[in-house]
């Protein structure tokens, strides 16, 4: 899948599941929830045992494009590639690796690159990014898209931590092109209830939507 195809799947849809876990298996029915519950980019931290295994075994899962698969918490072009050799669709990171976003790029790779202020972000956009993910999202809240958007109305914005059912409303209608959530999404794992992930999901698709006027 062409990285523009890619970017553009995560902007139609409006959310990335962020999946950690305690072991792969975990990971593999957190993905599988998630999909039931119709989201169509997940992304695999490093922070998950094995996670290349795991990205490998979702691009086999789901080979017809049926979901975009991403690699996240990438720190350095080292695991980049080996998430991309294992499947990955585009690679996100906590915060700007230049060479990480080179590589990407050499391999046509879409890229999320982590920023805050202002100075990260046009960082982020010289280097090469594809989308910024402000992180962590939860610091400033939905105003800080706004606030980016005002001197740099062109840049791509995925906000990251903090984004909730609550607030994914404001998120999006202070102009971010998609959001990234994790806790909570997932937050079901922890008791074993993964129907929970996909009720939610679902919910946090139908907000996303009412967002953008239906």
């Amino acid at each position: 899948m062409k990285k523009e195809q890619v970017i553009s799947r995560i902007k139609q849809g409006g959310l990335v599941a962020v999946v950690r876990a305690e072991n792969p298996e975990q990971a593999v029915k957190i993905t599988q929830a998630c999909t039931e519950g119709g989201i169509a980019a997940i992304e695999i931290t490093f922070t998950v045992p094995d996670a290349n295994e795991v990205i490998k075994e979702l691009a086999l899962r789901y080979k017809q494009g049926e979901i975009v698969i991403g690699a996240g918490t990438v720190l350095d072009p080292e695991t980049a590639r080996a998430a991309i050799l294992s499947g990955a669709n585009y690679v996100v990171s906590p915060c700007l690796n230049t060479e990480t976003v080179r590589l990407c790029n050499r391999y046509q790779i879409a890229c999320m690159p982590g920023a805050m202020t202002i100075k990260e972000v046009v960082e982020c956009m010289e280097a090469g990014a594809d989308m910024v993910k402000i992180f962590p999202g939860e610091l400033f809240g939905p105003a800080i898209i706004k606030a980016i958007k005002g001197p740099l109305p062109q840049v791509e914005l995925m906000p990251t931590g903090g984004v909730s059912l609550e607030n994914v409303g404001d998120w999006i209608k202070s102009g971010a092109a998609a959001v990234g959530v994790g806790g909570n999404l997932t937050a079901g794992v922890k008791n074993g209830d993964y129907a929970s992930i996909t009720k939610i999901g679902k919910e946090f698709i139908k907000k996303i939507k009412d967002a953008r006027g239906g």
